[in-house]
């Protein structure tokens, strides 16, 4: 299990919001909004050796707010190059530009959950462009009717793709890794959803990178537990870097 950190950028600052608040021209719930770039973020990540975070543009791509994210992500990407995911609005004509600008992988959802199906022929397009090795699926979910749904475009829209252990295990073959946000408790700090940890345990193949709802050291211990150590983390909010209680320092040595 590796605590991977993330930079989440809105409207060109680094921030962290509620999870599904954000809705096109109406802003976002937020927890924290920070008065540094994301190349501070980067540059302290770098120092722990704290590879494999992810940079996540939460803005619509080909809005003014998406370009000014993308310039926070040039530069955190800059700082580090090699050791940082990026997703948002990623597709195949621009993923090449993510790699040069630095980014060890990038993360796709919209593009490939199109219509609400995963579109197999999306999917073959984008390992064509950057290799599965350099491709990250989000399959981040809400959860209704008693399943959990992939959802897509900034967790604003279901798709008709349940979770499934099933599911993840096949997609293990098109791709290097998953990260998966528990939407229904993202940025909220009420606990882990310890039912799709559950779901996520129970699949095989790539490493997961799980976010949602971490707000103590029992919920990494959590993690551990179901996960049986095979599921990494991120935390957000809670985390002190983005003024919550979690000591930074304190997150790494837990993990270590």
């Amino acid at each position: 299990m590796e605590f991977r950190p993330c930079i989440d950028i809105h409207d060109g600052s680094v921030k962290q919001i509620v999870g599904g608040s954000l809705e096109d021209g109406k802003g976002a719930s937020e927890n924290y909004v920070s008065d540094r770039d994301a190349d501070y973020y980067a540059q302290l990540y770098r120092a722990r050796g704290l590879a494999g975070g992810h940079i996540i543009l939460l803005d619509k791509a080909g809005t003014e707010g998406y370009d000014r994210d993308l310039e926070q992500a040039r530069k955190a990407l800059a700082a580090w190059p090699g050791a940082l995911q990026v997703g948002g609005g990623i597709t195949p004509e621009n993923a090449e530009d993510f790699l040069d600008m630095g980014a060890s992988h990038v993360i796709v959802t919209s593009y490939v959950f199109d219509g609400g199906k995963i579109r197999y022929d999306r999917l073959d397009e984008m390992k064509y462009v950057v290799g599965r090795r350099r491709l990250v699926l989000d399959l981040s979910v809400r959860f209704r009717d008693d399943t959990y749904y992939i959802v897509t475009d900034r967790w604003q829209k279901f798709t008709d793709e349940e979770l499934t252990p099933a599911l993840i295990t096949s997609l293990s073959y098109h791709c290097d890794e998953f990260l998966v946000h528990a939407v229904n408790v993202e940025g909220t700090g009420t606990g882990v959803d310890e039912d799709l940890l559950r779901v996520l345990a129970r699949s095989s193949g790539n490493p997961i990178t799980y976010a949602g709802g971490v707000a103590s050291f029992e919920d990494i211990e959590t993690i551990r537990e179901i996960g049986e150590g095979r599921i990494h983390f991120t935390i957000g909010s809670k985390l002190d870097l983005f003024g919550g209680h979690l000591p930074f320092e304190d997150v790494i040595d837990y993990c270590s």
